[in-house]
Parts: C-alpha cells; sequence; structure tokens
C-alpha cells in the first residue's frame, strides 16, 4: 500500500475580485446597459494581426502557451477583417503596403480598435527612408502604441490590455459622435 507523505494543500491566497458597481439584491443585479456591453467586449476581443517582421514572431511568442494571450479574452485570432475589432500591426510598413493597411482597417466592422506594435509601426523604427511608412497613423488612427524594437511579449500583453481598458470605458456613442466622424474624415475614411 503506498501512502501519500504530503497532504494535499490548497492555494489559500485566493483574491476576490470585487462586484461591479450596480444596485444588488437577494439573488440580482441591475446595473447600466453600457457597463454590461462595455465588460463583454472587453472580454471578447477579436484580434487581427498584420505582422511584416521581427515583431510578428514576438507576437508568435505572445500566442504562445508561456504567454498565453489568449487569458485575456484574445483566443480567437481571424485573418479576415471582417470578423475582428482589434488590429494588431507589427512590423515595418512600407508606402506601398499603407493602402493595403487602410483597405483592412475599413473591411473591419465598427466598433474597431488598432494597436501599432513596435517602433516600425509606430514610427518607421530605424528605417528612416523614403520607402517606409513613419508611422502608421499617418494612414489610419491609432488607439494604442506599444514601444520597443521589437517588444517583448509582456509589452504586447500590456498594449492589450491598455486595448480592454478603453473598450470597456468607451462610451456607446462615441463612434457616432461629430468627433470621431471628424477623426475619421481627416484619415479620408467616411
Amino acid at each position: 500500500m503506498i501512502h501519500n507523505k504530503r497532504p494535499v494543500t490548497h492555494n489559500t491566497n485566493v483574491k476576490i475580485v470585487d462586484m461591479p458597481e450596480g444596485y444588488q439584491g437577494e439573488g440580482f443585479m441591475a446595473m447600466q446597459l453600457s457597463k454590461v456591453i462595455g465588460l463583454a467586449r472587453k472580454n471578447s476581443i477579436w484580434p487581427l494581426p498584420f505582422a511584416t517582421s521581427c515583431c510578428g514572431i514576438e507576437f508568435m511568442a505572445t500566442m504562445g502557451s508561456t504567454y498565453d494571450l489568449s487569458r485575456f479574452g484574445s483566443e480567437r485570432l481571424a485573418f479576415t477583417p471582417r470578423q475582428c475589432d482589434l488590429l494588431m500591426v507589427m512590423g515595418t510598413i512600407s508606402k506601398k503596403m499603407a493602402p493595403v493597411l487602410r483597405q483592412v482597417y475599413i473591411q473591419m466592422a465598427e466598433p474597431r480598435w488598432v494597436v501599432a506594435v513596435g517602433a516600425c509601426a509606430s514610427s518607421g523604427g530605424i528605417f528612416d527612408t523614403y520607402s517606409v511608412l513613419q508611422g502608421i497613423d499617418q494612414v489610419i488612427p491609432v488607439d494604442v502604441y506599444v514601444p520597443g524594437c521589437p517588444p517583448r511579449p509582456e509589452a504586447i500583453i500590456d498594449g492589450v490590455m491598455r486595448i480592454q481598458d478603453l473598450v470597456e470605458n468607451e462610451s456607446l456613442r462615441r463612434r457616432s459622435s461629430p468627433e470621431y466622424v471628424e477623426l475619421l474624415k481627416s484619415y479620408g475614411i467616411s
């Protein structure tokens, strides 16, 4: 007969998250619809990776089992813009590729968000040449910039978490606001 010399121990350092703001009673909770939608959007982001160089390799590491981006609600990667709401641009974008990137952004359904991952997508990086776009914010609006050349997987996860904060707290009417419409017009997007 084999006896286990060590008793089974359970994690005693469990932290319980506070309930979201709302009206609570016996067996129910009521809160604003915008908060519920924000919470659902935050935890179900569908990223579209647009990777062209070394930042794409770091993104692959981020999706791997060591860092596991899927535990943040971004499990389903799709490679079609019509099903995604988060465009993650990683790597060097040439000026010839800029119209393609813009077209991918336009094909995404609203609401949509953009993360510029790495120095090249954010500012052109070390490639200050005539053929490299000096930041994707010249062709599409960017919500979060992730610095680094290339950024570590932790930085990419932090960028996704910043997007989640933005998504959760964004007004449902922001996308139809005059400021947002004017922003898109400044990029030539109607």
